[in-house]
């Protein structure tokens, strides 16, 4: 029995015909899924199997998925194994969406209807939060050349989008270059990237780099060191290319989650701040022009036009210990995760939770501190007392 199945079948099977299972973490299905789809985490299924609960039908078809399709296939041989008709889809999440996108009404209908939705059905959501993000910390002046950085994801391919209407329709007269550091993906993930830039319209701009080799053996915190030597990357290309600014595609939810980590893992309150200078590349800056946009809003536009994004490109993270899931289906080491977990069940009790996170961030009363730091020096409240 073949216990893979290829995109193209299983878009020709009916649903009635297949239960549907994807493995992931619920942070990558967040970013991305399949329709029809639930969401189970492969010790879920094996336990399900081992009882022979009610969740797992063995008159139907049982498909999983998972990032690439490695997990899944000894999964589905386990299933087999069980009794049940079971298969894994070949090249995962990954192979299915680049399939999708290719699948999609290419060419200038389905871009137009898109930057039209921009303009209307999405303005008052996506638009406006960005363009008053940009004037309030007046992230860009006339004369700008701005580095657009692109990870493939959702955040920024929105991003781009956001500053192609903007540059056409606002009140600033800039440059912009839409650049992607490629720093080792898979094919499926650069195909994706390029899939997804030639639909949406963006021209984007390519490099490589080694860093995913480079920290594939770091135990400790090998995500903060990607994300570090990626934007020193992305600022020395930027300034090859002559621009002045790199923006990047940091959302609402990211800056609150941000500054409730820093006190509940390390003890300090940081603000993730909308724009910064940078210290290595005298003259660049970093600019957040998704400082206000809410991530639900994001999915929204995403998912009402079918768009299909990567959520992380990194080769190794099926089996990252950052990413990894417990048997209990809580997440080994991913704080941002927990944060959002907890953000979400205070809301059921406070509405406005995450308006109130963000608030508290521009409403510090200092002479109400205990102590705090500027320009790396510490004072303590005792220094006026």
């Amino acid at each position: 029995m073949n216990s893979e199945i290829t995109p193209q079948e299983l878009n020709a099977l009916r649903p009635q015909e297949y239960m549907l299972i994807d493995t992931r973490t619920q942070e990558e299905y967040e970013h991305g899924f399949i329709p029809g789809c639930v969401l189970f985490t492969p010790d879920q299924v094996r336990h399900f199997a081992d009882a022979a609960l009610t969740p797992l039908p063995k008159d139907k078809k049982i498909i999983l998925y998972c990032k690439y399709g490695t997990i899944t296939r000894d999964l589905a041989e386990y299933l087999i194994e069980k009794g049940y008709d079971a298969c894994c889809l070949s090249g995962g999440y990954g192979a299915w969406a680049l399939d999708a996108i290719k699948n999609e009404a290419q060419g200038d209908k389905k871009r137009q209807e898109i930057e039209n939705g921009i303009q209307k059905k999405f303005h008052a959501a996506l638009l406006n939060p960005f363009a008053r993000a940009v004037l309030k910390y007046q992230m860009i002046a006339d004369g700008d050349k701005i580095a657009v950085c692109i990870s493939g994801g959702k955040d920024s391919m929105l991003m781009a989008k956001l500053f192609q209407e903007f540059q056409v329709h606002g009140q600033r007269k800039f440059d912009l270059v839409f650049l992607c550091m490629d720093p080792g993906y898979n094919e499926a993930n650069r195909h994706i990237i390029e899939s997804n830039a030639k639909l949406l319209g963006i021209p984007v701009i390519f490099f490589e780099t080694t860093i995913f080799d480079a920290v594939y053996n770091i135990r400790t915190s090998p995500c903060y060191l990607c994300a570090r030597m990626r934007r020193g990357y992305l600022y020395k290309k930027a300034r090859e290319l002559g621009c002045n600014k790199i923006a990047l595609g940091h959302h609402f939810d990211d800056v609150i989650e941000t500054a409730l980590m820093g006190m509940l893992n390390s003890g300090q309150f940081n603000a993730m701040m909308p724009k910064l200078k940078s210290t290595s590349y005298p003259g660049m800056e970093l600019i957040r022009p998704l400082y206000f946009v809410r991530e639900d809003d994001i999915k929204r536009w995403r998912d009402y036009y079918g768009l299909h994004f990567i959520q992380c490109a990194c080769h190794f993270t099926d089996t990252c210990t950052t990413c990894a899931v417990n048997p209990d289906g809580s997440h080994t080491g991913s704080k941002r995760v927990m944060t959002k977990m907890l953000i979400a069940q205070l809301r059921k009790d406070i509405p406005d939770v995450e308006t109130n996170i963000f608030h508290a961030t521009e409403n510090v009363t200092v002479d109400q501190l205990l102590g705090y730091k500027y320009k790396g020096k510490k004072h303590s409240f005792l220094d006026e007392y």
